[in-house]
């Protein structure tokens, strides 16, 4: 009898769990649908929303799902728009999780011109991505017209007025100094995938990036020559040592001054840690350039 009551209490206790894991989920779900208005300048849903995660975002999204997950998104509800005469539009917005994973998420592609929506914004071609809070927001015409596009943007406007959350740029892309710095350039982000993706380091994970660790990377003109700054925080100053200590043995083993070489193209590489902070130049035309930016983040 003892056996068959805690059986019983067992089962109760899993599908109490399970009912309340997917109430939780379904309130998550029902947030982001909130997010969208059901009419934007005569256009209308045309299907059901789609809701995916970290493990069936690729049913959706194919080569683009991985740089989502890297990014730690929680939830994607897509929906599609139809207008008679009209292209569709497709809208998916993405709940982060955070403020800074949605702010890095954007910073992934800034291709476009500013459309003044939500926390930053860009408007290219009949695309719109923005954030704010822990939302960001993909909106895609198949097409652009002008009555498209007009939509597109309103539709960008009506989602942002119901985000009520404000959030703050993580205080990494502050350090970045703005002399030399090219607009628009700076990216935020977690994962070696991504770095490699704006600039190639290495094939390995040689920087130990993680999830306790936060990197930006910024590109710099001097003379119409391109350098590369990056800064990443550790979680202490000994996981940065560590991490410069194994790329200066990787990325430059034949290095004569401490932290700096002049690579086979000319160019100058430089890495420099102080406290939790790495700082790496790439590509820099000049010593004395790289140094200089180096010693604007460690002063």
């Amino acid at each position: 009898m003892r056996k068959v009551f805690f059986s019983l209490l067992l089962i109760f206790l899993i599908g109490g769990t399970q009912f309340m894991c997917s109430n939780s989920k379904a309130k998550e779900e029902l947030n982001l649908a909130g997010l969208l208005p059901g009419e934007i300048l005569g256009w209308t849903p045309s299907e059901t929303d789609q809701i995916f995660d970290q493990e069936t975002i690729f049913d959706y999204i194919n080569g683009a799902g991985e740089v989502y997950r890297a990014y730690r998104f929680k939830l994607l509800l897509g929906r599609r728009y139809a207008r008679n005469g009209q292209p569709d539009i497709i809208a998916d917005v993405f709940d982060m999780g955070s403020a800074r994973n949605a702010f890095g998420v954007f910073t992934h592609d800034l291709d476009g011109e500013d459309a003044g929506i939500g926390q930053g914004s860009v408007y290219k071609g009949g695309l719109l991505s923005f954030w704010k809070g822990r939302i960001f927001a993909s909106l895609f015409s198949e097409e652009e017209t002008e009555e498209a596009r007009e939509a597109v943007l309103a539709l960008g406007k009506a989602i942002t007025s119901l985000i009520a959350e404000e959030g703050k740029k993580p205080g990494l892309v502050a350090l970045f100094p703005g002399e030399h710095l090219v607009k628009d350039s700076v990216r935020y982000f977690f994962s070696p995938i991504i770095l490699n993706y704006h600039f190639f380091v290495a094939d390995e994970n040689i920087l130990f990036l993680n999830k306790t660790t936060e990197a930006a990377l910024a590109v710099y003109t001097l003379n119409d020559q391109q350098s590369r700054l990056l800064i990443v925080r550790y979680a202490g100053a000994a996981d940065a040592d560590k991490a410069k200590a194994n790329f200066i043995a990787v990325y430059m083993p034949d290095a004569v001054e401490p932290g700096i070489i002049q690579t086979e193209n000319g160019t100058w590489t430089a890495a420099k840690t102080r406290d939790s902070l790495m700082t790496i130049v790439f590509e820099s035309p000049t010593k004395a350039f790289a140094q200089a930016l180096i010693n604007n983040i460690h002063k």
